[in-house]
């Protein structure tokens, strides 16, 4: 299965942060990183009084199920130092998403696939669109439609 995971850090060193993880990402059993896009500093969102973010995208083709990925994005988050303390979208080591898994809509407790704020989310998008041009969602809408759509205060980070 063909799957997207969203990265994010806005404590301490933030690249380092987001390169372990990729790193963590590609040594885990079942999971096979084919893409990574470009990092991104953008401003936050939701939880303003806070350091600006590094983001970016990857790529992976899977066997786990979508709740094993989940499982396992978790796992590399604990082992790289996140506390979920503090505000909602309040600073952070290392945030993974799921973004997107294959052509599934999922809805369980916990699990909301496509990420319900993608579309939204130009700092999502725009990686996403680096590694897939031709991205759809599940219910067919092109994902660089979306981007084009929005607006963000988004800096390619050197």
């Amino acid at each position: 299965m063909r799957a997207f995971i969203g990265l994010g850090s806005n404590l301490g060193d933030r690249s380092s942060c987001l390169e372990r993880a990729i790193g963590l990402l590609r040594r885990t059993e079942g999971i096979r990183v084919v893409g990574v896009s470009s990092f991104r500093e953008t401003e936050p969102v939701g939880y303003l009084d806070q350091p600006t973010f590094l983001n970016g995208a990857v790529g992976l083709e899977t066997e786990l199920s979508a709740r094993e990925v989940l499982e396992r994005l978790l796992a590399v988050e604990r082992e790289l130092g996140r506390e979920r303390t503090g505000p909602r979208f309040g600073p952070r080591t290392i945030d993974l998403d799921l973004l997107l898994y294959g052509d599934q809509v999922i809805d369980e407790p916990g699990l909301k696939v496509p990420h319900p704020r993608l579309h939204e989310r130009a700092f999502v998008l725009e990686p996403l669109v680096e590694l897939d041009p031709e991205l759809r969602l599940p219910d067919g809408r092109l994902v660089r439609d979306l981007l084009s759509g929005l607006t963000g205060d988004i800096r390619h980070a050197p």
